[in-house]
């Protein structure tokens, strides 16, 4: 048999619009990854800043590519009594985990990582998909007039 007989071929076509649903929770993961990888630096004693790359025009004229330091704020913090507190941000709005819950509260590093990993993952499967229209609603409301 030859190797390209062993795949399996289907007629398919892609989709032009992306469901926002499904769009709107590929972009929370994605932050939630960026968290993840800024607390496991983090556990490490390592400094995390992620990278961005632009375009610029410099002085000859010619466009190049430019990698700069991208604008991050951890979404966790350590509170007075030597606790960590994890909040959700879905753009500039906080997410509501449970009714008038806003945070998670966590007693390790370890824990903090382990925790983003189940949000990533809870978020991929669709169960703060509320949460985040809720959020993505007030976040539209503000640029209305």
């Amino acid at each position: 048999m030859s190797l390209i007989g062993k795949l399996k071929f289907v007629s398919s076509k892609r989709e032009v619009v992306i469901n926002p649903v499904v769009l709107r929770r590929n972009k929370l993961a994605a932050k939630l990854a960026e968290q993840l990888q800024a607390a496991t630096a983090q556990r490490q004693g390592i400094a995390y800043a992620p990278k961005r790359t632009s375009m610029i025009t410099n002085e000859v004229g010619e466009r190049v590519a430019v990698v700069s330091d991208k604008r991050f704020k951890e979404w966790y913090w350590m509170t007075s009594t030597n606790k960590i507190n994890l909040c959700v941000r879905y753009g500039s709005k906080t997410l509501e985990l449970a009714k008038g819950k806003n945070a998670i509260e966590l007693n390790t590093q370890d824990e903090l990582i382990d925790t983003l990993t189940v949000l990533q993952q809870a978020v991929l499967s669709g169960e703060l998909d509320d949460a985040i229209a809720a959020a993505s609603d007030k976040l539209r409301a503000g640029f209305g007039k």
